[in-house]
C-alpha cells in the first residue's frame, strides 16, 4: 500500500468516526444561501506565517518527487524536442522566406 492510498484510508476511517452519518446525510440544496450571512463567515481565519510554512512543508512532503534517472531522461527528452522543433521552425522560415522573395521576383 503506497503513502497516498494510507492517508486517504486514514482520513475517511478518522472522518467517519468523528461523524458519523457525514457522508450519507442529505444535504438540503435549497438552503444552501438562502439566509444571511453570519459573522463567522464574514471574516475568514487567517493562518499565522510559521503555520503556512508547516502547511508548505506537509504539502511537499507529499509530492512524488523523480528520482535522478527519471529527471535525466525527462530532461533529454525536453531537449530533444526542443531541437527538433528548432530545426522544423528554421526550415519552415527558411523555405517560406525563398517562397515569398520567389514569388516577388517574378
Amino acid at each position: 500500500m503506497n503513502r497516498e492510498i494510507k492517508r486517504m484510508t486514514e482520513r475517511r476511517d478518522r472522518t467517519m468516526t468523528d461523524e458519523p452519518g457525514l457522508e450519507t446525510e442529505a444535504f438540503d440544496i435549497g438552503a444552501v444561501g438562502a439566509g444571511p450571512r453570519d459573522a463567522k463567515t464574514a471574516a475568514p481565519h487567517r493562518t499565522t506565517p510559521v503555520q503556512f510554512a508547516r502547511e508548505i512543508r506537509d504539502e511537499l512532503r507529499q509530492v512524488a518527487w523523480p528520482t535522478r534517472a527519471e529527471m535525466v531522461t525527462y530532461s533529454l527528452v525536453v531537449f530533444f524536442t526542443l531541437l527538433l522543433m528548432i530545426a522544423l521552425i528554421y526550415v519552415l522560415n527558411y523555405a517560406f522566406g525563398h517562397g515569398v522573395v520567389y514569388m516577388f521576383q517574378k
